[in-house]
């Protein structure tokens, strides 16, 4: 457990937090030259197109610091205020954040408000500025009002770019060295944190969770304790950029879950995942129903499409379990 370190990137939109995930990614090898591509931890095209992450992804990367090899679970964040559930359930799975504030517009309202959920979980924050290359940026300044909001050290702020590569070494070294390795008892019964789930078409439900005790292995007979429901854990492993299966996915590391669950309303996120035979007496704290922010009224203009409307909004709500509609 002392080569894993957990951590999230905590930024205001637009402040450059897909590319330089893309720039740690390439610095650590995790990457081919081949599947190359610019946001790609964004797996919409309606996020590329507008440059926005809507839907946060995690990656392991491996990194070999001093002689010593290290497992580097990122676990990206949307940084729109709509999203801060989603955000914080990412922010209870990790250790770390690095907090990305942009050089030419200082702090920005959604940096404040994730910072403080990061706060909350007792996270440590690396401070990373970014865009330094930019002629706009005014690193001066702008290292000064983080100082300000964080009470750190000025030498603490990390300056980087995500265009250009500079300074992602030094952002590595930071999380290895600043970031605690994850606590958790290996010989306790499984107690692992649901962060996010996608849906996909062949399997049903692909849970994505953190392993706080114990571990889970392929085969167990697993229960989600917020739905009181069973299953059998067909495949679990971990996530690089494809999903690697293993046998079993230990204390403090970061995997995903596939049961063959067909219905979102099955898997809710910020849910703990247990051994059904020795269950956990702790479940992982701060699990709450998901709270609608933005409110739409939807009507086809044609009455006959009505049922049509009704099955297309069931299945992106497979899609994303935070979408939530009443005919």
């Amino acid at each position: 457990m002392k080569h894993i370190r957990n951590f999230c990137i905590i930024a205001h939109i637009d402040h450059g937090k897909s590319t330089l995930a893309d720039r740690l990614l390439d610095a650590t090898g995790s990457v081919t030259a081949r599947e190359q591509q610019n946001q790609l931890l964004d797996s919409m095209d309606l996020e590329r197109e507008r440059g926005i992450t809507i839907k946060s992804h995690a990656i392991q990367m491996d990194y070999t610091y001093e002689g010593e090899k290290y497992v580097l679970n990122l676990i990206d964040t949307p940084g729109h205020v709509d999203f801060s559930y989603e955000v914080s359930r990412s922010i209870a799975a990790c250790e770390g954040a690095l907090l990305i504030v942009d050089a030419a517009q200082s702090i920005q309202a959604q940096t404040i408000s994730n910072l403080y959920l990061a706060l909350e979980n007792d996270l440590e924050i690396i401070p990373v500025l970014n865009k330094v290359d930019l002629p706009s940026a005014n690193p001066e300044e702008v290292t000064d009002d983080i100082v300000e909001l964080l009470g750190c050290d000025p030498s603490e702020v990390i300056h980087a770019s995500g265009k250009t590569g500079f300074g992602v070494e030094n952002i590595l070294k930071a999380i290895i060295e600043r970031v605690p390795a994850p606590k958790g008892d290996p010989n306790a019964p499984l107690q692992a944190l649901i962060f996010d789930s996608v849906y996909n078409t062949f399997r049903g439900i692909e849970t994505y969770f953190r392993v706080f005790n114990g571990e889970i292995k392929k085969g167990q007979k697993i229960k989600f304790v917020a739905t009181e429901k069973e299953y059998y854990a067909d495949e679990v492993g971990t996530l690089k950029l494809t999903q690697v299966a293993k046998q079993s996915v230990k204390t403090g590391d970061v995997g995903y879950l596939i049961t063959g669950i067909k219905t979102a309303k099955e898997v809710k996120v910020g849910d703990t995942i247990t051994d059904f035979d020795n269950p956990t007496t702790n479940i992982v704290e701060g699990f709450e129903d998901v709270k609608p922010m933005v409110f739409a009224g939807i009507y086809p203009v044609d009455t006959e499409d009505y049922e049509e409307l009704r099955n297309s909004m069931e299945k992106l709500q497979l899609n994303d379990a935070s979408l939530v509609f009443q005919p």
